[in-house]
């Protein structure tokens, strides 16, 4: 089950702000942190738009990537 709208979209913020700072501080090509925070993001970009199906029947106007 999704969580509240509210509080994903709050985690789903702080996803993005995670994702700044690791891709700003970026320790090469290769670097875990930002792997770690590209893939925290996904998840929480996920679950917010679970949350407002659930919640309103709505989604984001954006579509995941496909990973090849």
């Amino acid at each position: 089950m999704a969580k509240d709208s509210r509080f994903a979209l709050q985690q789903f913020i702080g996803a993005l702000e995670r994702h700044l700072e690791a891709v700003s501080g970026r320790r090469g090509e290769d670097d875990p942190a930002v792997t770690a925070a590209y893939e925290r993001l996904e998840d929480a970009f996920l679950e917010y738009e679970e949350a407002l199906d659930e919640s309103f029947t709505e989604f984001l106007p954006f579509v995941q990537a496909d990973e090849e």
